[in-house]
């Protein structure tokens, strides 16, 4: 695999530049980490008779020290504030009995890490880090730089405990369920890709994928694939159209290999993850890009012309040429994250030039006189449809 991307550099007047190991601090523990539960049958044990209630404490603390109280005290480690996704929280480890790894696939509560040296590790996460109170689903994701403890080998398999999570940067993420799904860590591009039939392109979802790439610093790449299927030149309006905000569209063809040296020369040397809608061809590209992967796919639905998902959860796969590529499943809706009206005109490139224009500061682009958003739609210098997504996703994220 390639090389790991170093962590940010500390402030030397930081927290994280002292001494923490004999260092306390109170931290947010989730909400089922108490071992033990408030006492909710008092009536009922008096109406059967029970006179033990007298010794009950007549109050119970919720906050605070109490046993009921949702912190916790850490002793050891750091405060270490990030937006990129990952705990604030940095537990204290003796490094000395760590090895540093990265984690190329998450399998339920199993994680599978790989360190510098190329050895491959099962990993259980330490209960502290699973406890700690966050906004993700899952506290580890692909991509993640972790320190690991190594057990002893069980069956020929290296095992270990999974003892910190370093900060993040390159965070793909969507929600789910109200919470956050952090797909990859620790990645500089997103190739966005979709298929020109078989399933029927989705430009809104590109345009959902293109805010999350600019709100997470990532560099977009979007790839039609199967353009066999089609008249290439039908593509050359939506294509042009996103190419004059300066993000780069390739053309491919798993069919035929078309393009395939174009994508493998955009990739070799980076941290990239693949993600689109199930069907599109991400596996079968990744399969000519790099021989070798043999990854399972599978033909469109005929009733529905929907993909079948075949890959079951993302897997980093280590590039020939350097840097590594994460295979994620498919995606059939894409919900971003921490995202709220007011920003999303800031992250699309084409409505954003206008937005200072308008007469109103606090304008929503949508139904207020003189705004220069709506004019510039009118005057054909703003593409219709990407003003129609755009009011699209400042409903839906107003919902």
């Amino acid at each position: 695999m390639g090389p790991l991307v170093p962590t940010p550099p500390i402030l030397q007047d930081s927290p994280m530049a002292r001494d923490d190991k004999k260092r306390k601090f109170r931290a947010d523990f989730r909400k089922k980490h108490q071992s033990r539960s408030r006492q909710r049958d008092l009536t009922r044990d008096y109406a059967a008779g029970d006179q033990s209630f007298d010794e009950t404490p007549l109050s119970e603390r919720v906050s605070g020290k109490g046993d009921l109280t949702r912190k916790r005290t850490v002793v050891g480690g750091s405060i270490c504030q990030q937006d990129s996704g990952g705990l604030t929280v940095q537990l204290g480890i003796d490094e000395s009995h760590c090895v540093l790894g990265r984690v190329t696939s998450v399998h339920g509560v199993t994680s599978f890490v790989e360190t510098t040296t190329g050895e491959r590790y099962r990993c259980a996460t330490r209960g502290v880090l699973k406890s700690l109170s966050t906004d993700q689903r899952h506290v580890v994701a692909v991509g993640d730089q972790v320190w690991l403890r190594p057990e002893p080998a069980r069956n020929g398999v290296h095992e270990g405990i999974i003892e910190r999570i370093e900060p993040r940067h390159g965070v793909l993420s969507r929600t789910s369920k109200g919470r956050r799904h952090v797909l990859v860590a620790n990645v500089d591009q997103l190739l966005i890709v979709t298929s020109a039939a078989e399933p029927v392109l989705k430009p809104n979802l590109i345009d959902r994928m293109l805010v999350t790439a600019e709100k997470s610093e990532l560099r977009p790449l979007i790839c039609i694939n199967k353009i066999d299927l089609v008249d290439p030149a039908d593509l050359q309006p939506l294509a042009g159209v996103f190419g004059q905000m300066g993000y780069e569209v390739l053309m491919l063809s798993a069919a035929t290999g078309f393009g395939i040296d174009h994508l493998r020369q955009r990739v070799v040397g980076r941290q990239s993850v693949v993600a689109g809608q199930s069907g599109v061809g991400k596996s079968s590209l990744l399969n000519l890009m790099e021989p070798g992967l043999k990854l399972r796919v599978q033909t469109v639905s005929e009733e529905n012309q929907k993909g079948r998902h075949t890959t079951s959860a993302a897997c980093l796969l280590p590039l020939s040429g350097g840097g590594f590529i994460v295979d994620t499943p498919g995606i059939r809706q894409f919900q971003l994250w921490d995202v709220i009206p007011e920003e999303v005109a800031g992250f699309y490139r084409d409505v954003r030039p206008f937005v200072c224009l308008c007469r109103f500061p606090d304008c929503t682009h949508r139904h207020e006189a003189d705004c220069a958003v709506k004019d510039a739609v009118a005057d054909n210098r703003l593409d219709a449809r990407r003003y129609e997504s755009y009011c699209h996703l400042f409903s839906g994220a107003a919902d």
